[in-house]
């Protein structure tokens, strides 16, 4: 299953922000916060303060919540997430983005802005019954959140860190098991 462009990179966003939130905690400063916005392309309003890093900061805990749910739980956050944000989904075109849906005024606080995109992205997911593509990484001691968006459903680890110590951990296990000589 494609996703629509808008829908994948809401995914992916969320899950780096729902991550971010693992040691080492990479979202501190308002700096960290405008380097997220800005690699992710969020659009609107942007405050630029320690409240805004703050709210945005509260909402990984229900991000990580939502994208490692149930089909049933996650139906249930999604419709909370779209009634709180008051969401309205209109097809909007800017920068060097195709028609794609917004679902809150661009003017909304940054934090209701991820909210409302995820719970649209969800939307897309739940859907499609396709709920398999999240999950938690396969590294042993990482919690991060996986979005899979690859073709066979093969990404396992939350980040290329993980992959690789994964990767050299199974080499050495291979060659632990090889009789010298």
């Amino acid at each position: 299953m494609t996703f629509a462009h808008d829908t994948a990179v809401s995914l992916q966003a969320a899950a780096a922000l729902a991550n971010s939130a693992l040691p080492p905690d990479t979202l501190t400063s308002v700096a960290d916060l405008d380097e997220f916005y800005a690699a992710w392309e969020y659009t609107g309003r942007r405050e630029g303060t320690r409240a805004e890093l703050d709210d945005v900061r509260a909402l990984r805990p229900r991000l990580r919540e939502l994208l490692t749910a149930e089909r049933d739980a996650a139906v249930d956050l999604v419709n909370a997430m779209l009634r709180e944000g008051a969401a309205l989904p209109q097809l909007v075109r800017h920068d060097d983005w195709d028609w794609h849906l917004h679902a809150v005024d661009p003017d909304a606080p940054l934090v209701t802005r991820i909210c409302v995109e995820t719970a649209m992205a969800m939307t897309d997911v739940i859907r499609a019954d396709e709920l398999s593509r999240l999950g938690v990484c396969a590294d042993e001691d990482c919690e991060g959140v996986v979005v899979d968006l690859s073709r066979n459903r093969s990404k396992r680890f939350c980040s290329v860190a993980c992959g690789n110590r994964n990767a050299v951990a199974a080499y050495r296990a291979r060659q632990s098991s090889v009789p010298a000589g």
